[in-house]
C-alpha cells in the first residue's frame, strides 16, 4: 500500500485570469503551510526551457511581457516533452515543491487530460478537481488579453470538454463561491477521508 502522503490532492483549473492561483492561495493559507503545499506544474516547464534556451527563469515565472514572449515556444517545446513522458513534467513539479513532506498538495495550474489522468492512476481517489470560471468580463478586468496560439492552443484548451468535476466554483468578484470553495476542500481533508 502506498504511504499516507498525500492524503489529498486538489486539481485546479481554469482559464487565464480565471483566478487559480489567487484560489490556490486561499486554500493554502487556510489549510496551513506545515499541511499543504502549492504545486505549478508550469514551474518545471519554465525552469527546463529556461535551461534550455538560457533564458531568465525568474522572469519566465512572472506576469510580464517577458513571459509572454516566449508562451508559444515554452508551449510547444513543452508539448514535445509530454509526447515522450506525460508524467514528465508532474513529477518535476512535484519533486521542485518538496510535495512529499506535505499530507495535502494543491496543483494551481492543470491543464491537460494527461496532467490529471497521470495523477488519478498515481493517487486513485485521493485527487479531487475543480474547475475555477469566470466570464470573459471579469477576466479583462483582471488583465487578460486574448491571444491567438495561446488561448486557442491545447494549453488552454484540453480540458474544455471535461465534465464531472468535483467542484465548479464561478470567480466573478463575489467572493462567497470562493469561500464556499474553500470550505469543501477543508471537509475533504477530513480523517475519513485519508482512511
Amino acid at each position: 500500500m502506498q504511504n499516507e502522503i498525500p492524503t489529498l490532492i486538489v486539481l485546479l483549473n481554469g482559464k487565464r485570469k480565471s483566478g487559480k492561483d489567487f484560489l490556490a492561495e486561499l486554500l493554502n493559507k487556510r489549510l496551513g503551510a506545515d499541511r499543504s503545499v502549492i504545486v505549478r506544474l508550469s514551474a518545471p516547464i519554465k525552469s527546463r526551457f529556461a535551461e534550455e534556451y538560457q533564458l531568465d527563469y525568474n522572469k519566465l515565472l512572472s506576469d510580464s511581457g517577458y513571459k509572454e514572449t516566449y508562451r508559444q515556444e515554452m508551449i510547444v517545446w513543452g508539448e514535445r516533452m509530454r509526447a515522450v513522458d506525460n508524467g514528465y513534467f508532474c513529477r518535476l513539479a512535484l519533486e521542485m515543491a518538496g510535495a512529499d513532506r506535505y499530507p495535502v498538495w494543491i496543483v494551481s495550474d492543470t491543464r491537460r487530460r494527461t496532467d490529471i489522468s497521470w495523477f488519478r492512476e498515481k493517487y486513485g481517489d485521493r485527487v479531487k478537481t475543480i474547475q475555477v470560471k469566470a466570464n470573459l468580463t471579469t477576466r479583462e478586468l483582471r488583465g487578460f488579453v486574448f491571444t491567438k496560439g495561446v488561448d486557442d492552443a491545447e494549453s488552454e484548451c484540453d480540458l474544455d470538454g471535461v465534465t464531472g468535476w468535483d467542484l465548479t466554483v464561478v470567480n466573478n468578484g463575489d467572493p462567497r463561491p470562493l469561500d464556499e470553495a474553500v470550505d469543501t476542500v477543508t471537509a475533504w481533508c477530513t480523517p475519513e477521508r485519508s482512511a
